[in-house]
């Protein structure tokens, strides 16, 4: 799933170059040595690597071909880019690279790389070839690209899938779990980036992880499909191997995050309350605004609002006039809201990351509820 970044001049030469290819490719017949294989590259610590990614290779040394296939490529330079990107209209498609230009790539980022042959007759072998070039000269390798549903892995699905004629490749492990918690392990060592993505994922990644979109569930998948009773991928091959490098880092873990919350806490002054109150309200508007504008449907219908609530932004309002009866009466409201809020997150993945932040709130809000609720008369 890692992007390839690609100037406009590059653009154009891999355009050239992919239509040359087609041509080219027409007139190439594989041999019967030919191979064609499922790449997977290995998780990396940079963000745009934390999941890994998904190529298509076809090696045939008869023919002087040793291709990889690469659905995950975008144009940096697009006009109105980060627009495009967070409203997931950016365009994305396919490139071809050496064999060799590939695995340097890798080599340099340190990143092991694992190789499935495809156990299938060589004229299948022939259609796939012909269609990886097709697609590269045509709109098929175009795509807008979706977090869950269109993306390098599920692209390379499809176009397997349709050169085998059936939906031969499925999700065949993990089916119970949840999308959250599929994604959830990846995060490991890279604390806020688990918190900001556990916070703005809305309910399509709660439901069951069916759908093949990661690159190291698709080889896992793949070490169990069966086509044609024989076993699609029956081995796996070690190209590069690399331990996973445990970054650490002082701040981008949870003791800074208890530490910051828990100094706001100690601090505990109405600068600080207004201050943790507009900037959730804010985040809370901004879910809002991005469920509504994206097309990206894993951040639609995003409960975590209960706990990022926009009215905390009237709360700041009604604090900062000192309106005593409307603060009491918010600060009820976003305590009620919190409690719904952590009897949906009861089974779900990120419970215990966001709980500090839940008990942060009940604790200034209660402050709050307490210090401007009306006394009650006593008449003697």
């Amino acid at each position: 799933m890692a992007p390839i970044f690609l100037s406009k001049k590059t653009v154009f030469l891999l355009f050239f170059l992919s239509v040359f290819s087609t041509f080219w490719s027409q007139n190439i017949q594989l041999s019967k040595d030919a191979t064609v294989s499922v790449i997977t590259c290995g998780v990396g610590n940079e963000s745009y690597s934390l999941f890994g990614h998904t190529a298509i290779r076809i090696k045939d040394n008869a023919n002087f071909v040793d291709a990889v296939y690469n659905y995950g490529a975008f144009d940096f330079n697009t006009p109105n880019f980060v627009p495009k990107f967070a409203k997931g209209d950016l365009e994305y498609f396919a490139v071809v690279h050496s064999y060799t230009d590939f695995i340097n790539q890798y080599t340099y980022e340190n990143r092991s790389v694992d190789e499935q042959k495809l156990n299938i007759p060589l004229g299948l072998k022939q259609q796939l070839f012909e269609n990886l070039n097709t697609s590269l000269a045509s709109g098929d390798s175009h795509y807008t690209y979706k977090f869950i549903d269109k993306n390098c892995t599920s692209m390379v699905v499809d176009i397997i899938n349709k050169t085998l004629g059936t939906k031969v490749i499925t999700k065949k492990t993990d089916t119970e779990l949840t999308y959250r918690s599929i994604l959830f392990p990846y995060f490991d060592n890279h604390f806020y980036e688990k918190l900001g993505t556990s916070i703005i994922f809305g309910t399509k990644v709660d439901a069951k992880g069916t759908k093949l979109f990661l690159p190291l569930e698709l080889q896992k998948s793949l070490a169990v499909t069966q086509y044609k009773n024989q076993a699609l991928a029956p081995e796996n091959v070690n190209l590069l191997h690399y331990k996973p490098s445990i970054t650490s880092s002082w701040w981008n873990n949870m003791y800074s995050y208890l530490i910051i919350l828990a100094l706001l806490a100690i601090w505990n002054k109405k600068e600080i309350h207004y201050f943790y109150f507009l900037l959730m309200g804010i985040l809370g508007v901004f879910f809002l605004f991005m469920g509504f504008y994206s097309n990206h449907l894993e951040l639609a219908n995003n409960y975590n609002v209960l706990l990022f609530n926009p009215t905390l932004l009237v709360l700041c309002f009604f604090y900062g006039i000192k309106n005593s009866s409307w603060i009491y009466k918010l600060s009820v409201f976003n305590l009620f809201s919190l409690l719904i809020y952590v009897v949906v997150l009861i089974n779900k993945a990120h419970l215990f990351i966001v709980l500090p932040l839940v008990v942060t709130s009940a604790y200034f809000l209660i402050q709050l509820m307490l210090k401007n609720k009306k006394a009650i008369p006593i008449i003697i």
